[in-house]
């Protein structure tokens, strides 16, 4: 859920000389039910609908379809999907996930820093009526467990290349199949770095509202670094730290540092203040909070795009103020990356504050990728 990230850094374009120009899509609540996708779409080809264009990189036969209307949606008389949480034994510790649905694609939900599964709650049982869905908690999150990380010396447990081998593992041992990545902030680089290492596993990715990392070391200046580590082990290694997790772990501090990256903070009920919170006061969890948060290193969302062998899509609330829009808007443009999707008055958790909009927009991916898969395999 939150973000390492601070909106007082910036990166201008120097910091990405290998991008070029690409448009984007927008979309509105009003006129999602309206959309329909063109027969043919050719790179960078557009078309208007009702006040908003759609564009795509995506070439060649993909059908012709629409999103379903939120009336309908709401009318759907199909039997209501059943969640099941189970417990799944990856490398001696327990990892929770939940899972719903019997046929259709596979689909992975990844979580972002400091959330769990249960924020994809109002995604798994829609999306599972057409699809097999599971949603994860990271090793050190939510109800899976959370092993001290200094029982591994100096070297740090807590990375993308542990999360990634976790998601990579998941589907081989529980998903037993290719899967979709759909991913959420810090959740986004455990899906790169999972494709990276295993990409035959990784049939195609949405990135919403990914961590852009602008705490990572590289993007510091090289006078501050000093500075940054030294705090860094003050956090990890003295009492300051457990002191500091304690006033961020209270239901008040929750709920307002949700309200900070929820645009419509109607949306910040109870129910999510708890979902969040509980899981953070089990055992150990601020040993992995601290961990985490003096993570300086490893991947960059720019350094993995260009190696992903499978589309992306990225979709981002336009009022995050974690991750600003604008800066986003550079990673629209990897050559990996076929849409940039727009979703307006909507902050840094787009798949819990407006499910709407994400369920179709995963729903649509997925059918057109599998569509293409099916296609490819046919006439191979």
């Amino acid at each position: 859920m939150a973000s390492t990230t601070s909106p007082a850094l910036s990166v201008s374009k120097l910091d990405f000389p290998f991008l070029s120009s690409r448009r984007n899509i927008t979309f509105s609540k009003e006129n999602l039910h309206q959309v329909k996708m063109p027969r043919r779409m050719s790179k960078f080809s557009g078309f208007e609908s009702n006040g908003f264009i759609l564009f795509s990189s995506l070439s060649g036969q993909i059908g012709e379809g629409s999103f379903p209307s939120p009336e309908a949606t709401a009318n759907n008389n199909a039997p209501e999907v059943q969640v099941q949480s189970r417990i799944w034994n990856w490398r001696g510790y327990s990892i929770r996930y939940q899972h719903a649905g019997n046929s259709g694609p596979a689909l992975v939900l990844i979580h972002g820093f400091g959330a769990n599964s249960d924020h994809w709650r109002k995604n798994i049982p829609v999306l599972a009526k057409s699809h097999r869905v599971y949603s994860i908690d990271l090793i050190g999150y939510g109800y899976s467990d959370k092993p001290n990380p200094r029982q591994f010396g100096e070297s740090y447990f807590y990375t993308f290349e542990t999360w990634g081998t976790q998601l990579n593992d998941f589907c081989i041992d529980v998903v037993k199949d290719e899967a979709f990545f759909i991913c959420n902030s810090i959740g986004g680089l455990v899906g790169l770095q999972a494709a990276v290492m295993e990409p035959q596993l990784c049939k195609g990715i949405i990135l919403l509202n990914i961590s852009l990392r602008m705490l990572h070391i590289k993007k510091q200046p090289w006078y501050g670094r000093p500075l940054i580590r030294s705090f860094q082990n003050l956090l990890r290694n003295t009492d300051v730290g457990k002191y500091f997790f304690k006033t961020v772990a209270t239901p008040e501090s929750v709920r307002n540092i949700l309200c900070q990256c929820y645009h419509d903070t109607s949306q910040v009920t109870e129910e999510l203040v708890q979902k969040i919170l509980l899981p953070g006061l089990e055992p150990g969890a601020v040993d992995v909070f601290l961990e985490f948060i003096c993570y300086s290193g490893g991947p960059l969302p720019e350094e993995l795009l260009p190696q992903m062998k499978c589309p992306v899509l990225i979709g981002w609330g336009e009022k995050d103020p974690w991750e600003p829009i604008e800066l986003g808007r550079a990673y629209g443009k990897f050559d990996s990356v076929e849409d940039f999707v727009v979703l307006p008055n909507v902050g840094h958790c787009p798949q819990d504050e407006a499910p709407d909009l994400v369920n179709p927009l995963v729903e649509s991916f997925v059918a057109r990728h599998a569509a293409l898969s099916a296609s490819i395999s046919t006439a191979t």
